[in-house]
């Protein structure tokens, strides 16, 4: 990874979910912080387990530093500066809105609105435009010298991808020019049907959805130009040289999979494909193909107790060849010959001394 990170500005950890992602994500953020860098780590995972891991009471929304003295002491010698934060997506596009919009109060009337209270939880809610924005903003701080960004499961990371072209697509769909249309344009589409549907919810609750929509699409129109040429600069930041997708997986069969699938997306859309990782790997020692039941009933002295570790161990020999085919798979179908393989450790990594045991292979000389 050492030389694969180098020179890299972006890395985006992408991969299905339970594969040990966010983890690696923090890992490979230690370790590029170990060597001098300041880096900042970002999880959209709702989960403490970035938090729990850097030993952190509590990320927020923007880079929290961590505390130099969690990290001494743990076989780790951190040079640079390690920053964490937790995606909250719903504010970060709240702050996009205050950012793109020309003055407070278009700000505040697109904030205030019912119309994008709603419909801004939902579009935040599938994070993925809102995780690159979110990226591109911290990339202009110049604050960092790498950002290492942890996704959601890789079908859903594949929507970073396509979300600046889906944003703009929106922004310069019909559907919504007829809703900018000039006044009474849009009532006309509405059609008398539904505009009398409003006008009834109007007098039961007090709502004026009709007028509440007027007002949001108004709003929208004078931010369209700010959001195209964010999503223009997001999608650059995608495909910069100094950017690059790790694939993080596991060797069973649909982490394989995904992981094939993910690679494959990235190569067609021209995405930078810097490397794979495939953690939790059983180690294949080099041992016999079985255990020698008489040998081992005469080291044990029960002909029964060796049996059974006979059959462990070729259970246990099983499942490594079966993974190990999955990680020949793996290198035929991505291309990548030399795959990062992190062993199946002891335990679950829920600390420091995890995310440094993990670093020593990913940064292994």
């Amino acid at each position: 990874m050492r030389a694969r990170l180098q020179d890299k500005r972006i890395v985006i950890c992408a991969g299905s979910g339970g594969v040990g992602k966010t983890t690696t994500s923090a890992a490979l953020a230690m370790g590029l912080a170990a060597e001098g860098a300041r880096v900042a780590v970002v999880t959209i995972d709702p989960a403490r387990r970035l938090a729990d891991a850097l030993g952190v009471d509590e990320l927020g929304n923007e880079p929290h530093l961590v505390d130099p003295d969690r990290l001494a002491g743990h076989g780790i010698d951190v040079r640079g500066e390690l920053w964490a934060m937790m995606l909250d997506p719903k504010r970060t596009f709240d702050e996009l809105i205050g950012r793109l919009a020309p003055d407070e109060a278009a700000r505040d009337e697109v904030l205030s609105n019912r119309i994008y209270q709603q419909l801004s939880g939902a579009v935040a809610g599938s994070q993925e435009f809102t995780a690159v924005a979110k990226l591109y903003e911290l990339d202009r701080s110049g604050l960092y010298d790498v950002l290492v960004l942890d996704t959601p499961p890789s079908r859903n990371a594949l929507d970073f991808l396509d979300a600046p072209d889906r944003l703009t697509g929106f922004l310069e769909g019909r559907a919504l020019k007829m809703f900018l249309a000039p006044t009474g344009l849009a009532a006309k589409v509405v059609g008398r049907g539904t505009s009398v549907v409003f006008s009834l919810l109007n007098r039961l609750t007090g709502v004026d959805l009709l007028n509440d929509l007027g007002v949001f699409f108004r709003s929208l129109g004078g931010l369209i130009e700010g959001f195209k040429e964010r999503a223009a600069g997001v999608k650059a930041l995608l495909s910069d040289e100094q950017t690059t997708f790790i694939v993080i997986t596991s060797p069973e069969h649909e982490p394989v999979e995904e992981a094939i699938f993910f690679a494959g997306k990235l190569r067609d859309a021209g995405m930078p494909f810097g490397g794979l990782v495939v953690n939790r790997v059983p180690p294949l020692d080099g041992g016999p193909p079985e255990a020698d039941v008489d040998a081992l009933a005469a080291a044990l002295g029960d002909a029964k107790l060796a049996g059974k570790v006979a059959r462990a161990y070729a259970e246990e020999r099983t499942l490594a060849e079966r993974d190990h085919a999955a990680i020949e798979h793996l290198r035929k179908e991505t291309g990548e010959d030399d795959p990062t393989v992190v062993p199946q450790l002891d335990g679950d990594v829920h600390d420091v001394d995890g995310l440094v045991a993990i670093h020593k292979y990913l940064f292994a000389d």
